[in-house]
């Protein structure tokens, strides 16, 4: 047994490098529990209190068509996670900050072991030994596993070298490929976004066996077979978006007025290559400084020595751009009539291939590093600086490391529970019995903390809930035509607009920032039920507001000043 350990060992030995390194990009959750400062955007701000609320209201397995009463009135369920999410478990099983944690981990798991597997088989099929080539491999491996991913995606992203291992295995094995690949097909949809990721990855993998059965004139059932158990899957685990598309839709969704498109032929194809070059803020690759001059320098090199053309290598650095000027020209202003007329491409986001950028980056990475060992003196040296270099990048790019840096939140401050604590016992009522809104802060923090809120962060809110909330803040909306256009064409932040702050939602109790001026239709807000303003910044003009101030609340703990309005009746 410790021979065959030790055996494996040596066989892995960078993979187990890698797999310190990565524990040490991993510890500070571990350590500092909800002191780690964590990333807000479409994270506090959002997804982290959908799971929380889904499973403290007991929905977890509740009909689509059921309301959670505490988010703008009623909120469908068929908003939320599925239940069959694999989050929405670890946030019932664990506390939120343990459950994040733990995603945190899988997420980077999968995606290093899914990435070093995947490099080895690929090179294997080079007719490489891939032994010979761990550094690459390994190094490649690891920095994809260190990429800043958007938490909430958990595997969408990262899961992506294992989905593709497992889909070429069978394609290439059929009937005699091992079962952990069909098991892995399994379990990754229950922990993946369907809809903002793999959606797309699965069709390009139908057009792979497309080709297949053209050009061999076979018709490979395992290969297929494998694509419809995973999107199965899928639409299992998504069935109440299939509920509420197709078969009983309760409301219509604020998303059929998404009106995102509004660039020209110019502006479009500039999108695209500054996709290209810098990827997406959901999807950052940070391959532009190693990655991509590396792959060119490969390509260089393999033609200098009149080596094989790396077909391969280049085919994927074509998908990169191709995939990039498509999600540029996805918001070109020719779009805006299909898109009105069809409301599929209104409300579904073809362009969102972009996802695989980290998928086929690293795959460039790897193989460019490949050719740089094979082909020059001293290659393996050149290989772990460009491997460096790359962690260089990445590693001070952890949540703990880079938003401690922007001075952000820590998870503890950020939703200051005693805080809030403290403003629910002023209050003194049951947090059933009233409603609140923000201004200057996220009103999931608000909903974090048990309170009833009638502005909202959701991806799909009842269209003519947001005609309701408009009038409240359209008096604000009409001073500022960025907010105007931000709300009107998308629509998905409910937030209480206010010209003087913008689009700011983090002001701290050490802003000097004040509200002159606010303008609000407080007659709308409270026939719509509500009673009370939190506000991050004191509100000069609140009589004016028809506002009573009832008072400031700070502690040393909390980032916050709460500023809390009563509507006068």
């Amino acid at each position: 047994m410790w021979y065959t350990i030790f055996e494996r060992f040596i066989r892995h030995k960078l993979l187990f490098v890698a797999c310190l390194i990565l524990a040490a990009y991993l510890l500070p959750y571990y350590i500092l529990g909800e002191d780690t400062h964590i990333r807000v955007h479409d994270n506090l701000d959002s997804n982290i209190v959908w799971y929380k609320l889904v499973v403290e209201n007991n929905l977890i397995f509740a009909s689509p068509n059921e309301m959670l009463q505490s988010i703008i009135n009623g909120l469908p369920r068929s908003a939320l996670p599925s239940g069959l999410d694999a989050m929405v478990w670890l946030y019932a099983l664990f506390e939120p900050f343990t459950a994040y944690t733990i995603n945190q981990t899988i997420m980077r798991v999968v995606g290093l072991f899914g990435m070093y597997f995947l490099l080895a088989y690929i090179f294997e099929k080079r007719k490489d030994t891939w032994t010979n080539f761990q550094l690459p491999i390994a190094g490649a491996a690891l920095t994809f596993a260190l990429l800043p991913y958007w938490p909430s995606g958990a595997l969408s992203m990262a899961g992506m070298p294992l989905a593709l291992l497992a889909f070429l295995k069978i394609r290439e094995l059929g009937r005699q490929a091992k079962k952990r690949y069909w098991i892995f097909l399994v379990l990754i949809p229950f922990h993946s976004n369907f809809i903002l990721a793999f959606s797309f990855f699965i069709s390009i993998i139908g057009v792979i066996w497309l080709v297949d059965w053209i050009r061999f004139k076979k018709f490979n059932w395992p290969f297929f077979s494998s694509i419809v158990l995973m999107t199965s899957i899928f639409l299992i685990k998504n069935y109440m978006i299939i509920y509420s598309m197709f078969l009983d839709s309760a409301f219509v969704p604020h998303r059929e007025e998404f009106t995102l498109g509004d660039k020209d032929a110019v502006g479009a194809f500039q999108l695209g290559i500054e996709n290209f070059l810098f990827a997406h803020t959901h999807d950052e690759t940070f391959h532009y400084r190693f990655i991509l001059p590396g792959a060119m320098a490969a390509i260089l090199i393999a033609v200098w020595k009149r080596a094989a053309v790396p077909k391969l290598l280049l085919s994927l650095l074509a998908a990169n751009l191709i995939l990039s000027i498509w999600y540029g020209y996805w918001y070109w202003e020719g779009w805006r009539v299909p898109k009105d007329t069809i409301s599929l491409l209104n409300n579904f986001n073809f362009s969102r291939y972009h996802f695989l950028h980290p998928l086929l980056w690293y795959l460039v990475f790897g193989l460019a590093m490949r050719i740089i060992q094979k082909r020059v003196f001293l290659g393996k040296f050149i290989v772990l600086l460009l491997i460096l270099g790359q962690i260089a990048i990445l590693f001070p790019l952890a949540e703990e490391f880079k938003y401690r840096e922007f001075d952000s939140f820590t998870y503890k401050e950020f939703y200051s529970e005693a805080l809030f604590d403290d403003i629910k016992e002023y209050i003194g009522e049951d947090p059933s019995d009233y409603r609140v809104v923000s201004i200057g802060m996220h009103p999931t923090i608000a909903q974090y903390n048990g309170m009833w809120t009638l502005d909202t962060y959701n991806t799909t809110i009842p269209l003519s809930y947001k005609h309701k909330w408009r009038e409240v803040i359209a008096p604000e909306l009409e001073k500022n035509d960025t907010l105007r256009h931000y709300f009107d064409t998308w629509g998905s932040r409910l937030y209480l607009y206010v010209d003087e702050l913008g689009k700011n939602y983090d002001f701290t109790k050490n802003s000097n920032k004040k509200i002159e001026n606010l303008d609000i239709n407080t007659d709308q807000l409270e026939s719509m039920g509500g009673d009370y303003i939190l506000s991050a910044v004191p509100i000069e003009n609140y009589e004016a507001n028809n506002l009573v101030f009832e008072r400031v609340f700070e502690s040393e703990a909390s980032p916050w000043s709460i500023h809390l309005y009563k509507i006068d009746e």
